[in-house]
């Protein structure tokens, strides 16, 4: 895979987690296991339609998975994306570490 098709993919799952509902979601799946949609519903204020839409984006996000058991559609989070994102936010923060210890040689060195 390359590392603009990486990129893209990671940058999918990040603006996936950018609204609040779908990452309310995610935090539920995460706690409580695989749900249904009318389980997923129950204590948000937006309509099972709603919460099916943004399944979608968080299932084309590849963040969540779902299982279909005759009429019943369970989704679930899918906890390595998860860690794949932890692993994206680590190199970022080495990247930034990295340069601001390059920028603190250079300040200290032209003192």
């Amino acid at each position: 895979m390359s590392q603009r098709i990486a990129a893209d993919e990671t940058a999918t799952k990040f603006a996936a987690l950018g609204d609040r509902t779908r990452l309310e979601l995610l935090v539920k799946l995460g706690r409580e296991g695989p749900q249904s949609i009318k389980q997923l519903s129950e204590g948000f204020s937006v309509t099972r339609q709603a919460i099916t839409k943004h399944l979608h984006v968080l299932l084309a996000a590849e963040l969540v998975e779902e299982r279909v058991s005759g009429r019943e559609h369970r989704f679930g989070a899918k906890p390595q994306s998860l860690l794949d994102l932890r692993h994206s936010l680590d190199m970022i923060s080495q990247q930034w570490d990295d340069a601001l210890a390059r920028l603190q040689r250079f300040v200290e060195e032209n003192d």
